[in-house]
């Protein structure tokens, strides 16, 4: 089979935090501010870049106050902090694990993130899961690299080295969608969020999943990738 780049969503995806993830950011957003988190911009489909630089203004804060590399690393402490209780309290998705095994098993099928997650925290959520051992974080497209979902699709296309035709995107939000539309890139639209089948459907996601337990379907879509 030719080469395939199989660009995972985390949260709501792959994952769920049940409340770990508002409270690690919470908690990250009063270190760097030294101001407690009295309401935060709106996440899904959303990059950390985006979410912090909005939330900040919707503390009557300057957009450019904090030092996103500080932050990054500020924010990965307090995820380290809460593994115990994230495994605790979340969870991975239905299906996630043997979708991820069974790509990892077929020739010429490398499996990255693409998600607005900073790269570091991507790593935990996942890792905290077991989800991470057929990941390859080096090619992924994360939240500091761009604001926009299609632009981290680009930064990981050109770190894997493949063409839109030879990926395909699994994801959780219309910004995922939104995402494949405009690189050319596969979009399959996996309802296990916040946003409905019918939304994703409208939104114009290539195709529609209710979930990721049918594994032989998960896997027929990366095998039958148009070339």
């Amino acid at each position: 089979m030719a080469k395939r780049l199989v660009l995972w969503d985390v949260d709501h995806t792959l994952i769920a935090t049940r409340g770990v993830g508002h409270e690690a950011f919470a908690a990250a957003f009063e270190r760097v501010t030294g101001r407690p988190l009295e309401k935060q911009a709106e996440i899904t489909g959303r990059s950390e870049l985006a979410i912090l630089r909005e939330t900040l203004v919707l503390h009557g804060l300057p957009r450019d106050l904090v030092d996103f590399q500080e932050y990054t690393e500020i924010l990965a402490s307090e995820y380290l902090r809460r593994a115990g209780e994230l495994r605790e309290r979340g969870h991975a998705l239905p299906g996630a694990a043997a979708a991820l095994g069974t790509l990892a098993s077929l020739p010429g099928v490398v499996q990255t993130a693409a998600t607005g997650n900073v790269r570091s925290v991507a790593e935990i959520k996942l890792q905290t899961f077991g989800l991470d051992r057929h990941i390859d974080f080096e090619v992924g497209g994360y939240g500091e690299d761009a604001e926009v979902r299609a632009d981290m699709v680009r930064v990981a296309l050109r770190r894997a080295g493949v063409e839109p035709n030879e990926a395909i995107i699994f994801g959780d939000t219309v910004a995922d969608v939104e995402a494949g539309l405009a690189t050319g890139v596969f979009a399959v639209a996996v309802a296990t969020g916040r946003t409905s089948a019918a939304e994703l459907t409208a939104a114009g996601a290539d195709r529609v999943l209710l979930g990721l337990e049918e594994t032989a379907v998960v896997a027929g879509l990366v095998c039958d990738l148009p070339s």
